[in-house]
């Protein structure tokens, strides 16, 4: 006869956050982050809603952790690219891209301050491409934090965008009819450009102001 296995107390096993934190990247999939529910992850999970909070004590918690996987890979910068600048832009690109390879990702990402290796790792190695073009530690961080900000922020913006789906057309024939109808000369003369600029170009050209003083 097989003997009972013992029941373990307090808190589930710490290896299982990352099945936990995989599984709300998928539901989050599905639903995006506002339908992305404890209760909801408890079911996709297999387990109670209690249960959760023994891995995360808070959805904030939650969050954390899922922003920290979808860094995974992003402090990689092809080996052919020798010179500092580009690869601060090879980084940024790098965090651009996780944030729009998960729905809502910029939202999950935005005010998480996660500690894991795939965060800090990817801040460690921006900051040392930064120091590579010569600026001292205190400059490094600050240009990283305000890169950082920006493509959080562009990325932000993409996915709003991307969301408005249907709605969009709409929401720019107000917009355009606003601008005509108002005394906004300067608005009107560009309006063209602040509804149908390339948004990949426009975050390009966001990250080479503010890399412009930075030695080539």
């Amino acid at each position: 006869m097989t003997a009972h296995q013992p029941r373990t107390r307090g808190r589930p096993p710490a290896a299982d956050r990352d099945h936990v934190t995989a599984t709300a990247l998928r539901l989050l999939e599905e639903v995006g982050l506002d339908g992305l529910t404890m209760r909801k992850l408890a079911t996709a999970v297999g387990v109670q809603v209690g249960t959760l909070y023994g891995y995360f004590p808070t959805k904030r918690a939650l969050l954390t952790a899922m922003a920290e996987a979808m860094l995974s890979g992003c402090r990689g910068v092809d080996e052919g690219i020798a010179q500092p600048r580009e690869r601060v832009w090879a980084l940024a690109r790098n965090l651009r891209t996780a944030l729009l390879s998960y729905r809502d990702g910029a939202r999950v990402y935005a005010g998480t301050h996660a500690i894991g290796p795939n965060t800090l790792g990817f801040a460690e190695a921006l900051n040392g491409a930064l120091r590579e073009t010569g600026l001292d530690a205190a400059a490094a961080m600050r240009t990283a934090l305000l890169i950082m900000h920006f493509a959080t922020g562009h990325a932000l913006e993409e996915q709003a965008a991307i969301q408005s789906g249907p709605d969009l057309p709409a929401g720019i024939e107000q917009l355009h009819k606003a601008i005509q109808d108002g005394e906004y000369p300067h608005l009107a003369q560009g309006q063209d450009h602040l509804t149908g600029t390339d948004l990949t170009e426009l975050f390009e050209q966001g990250l080479r102001l503010l890399t412009a003083e930075l030695p080539r």
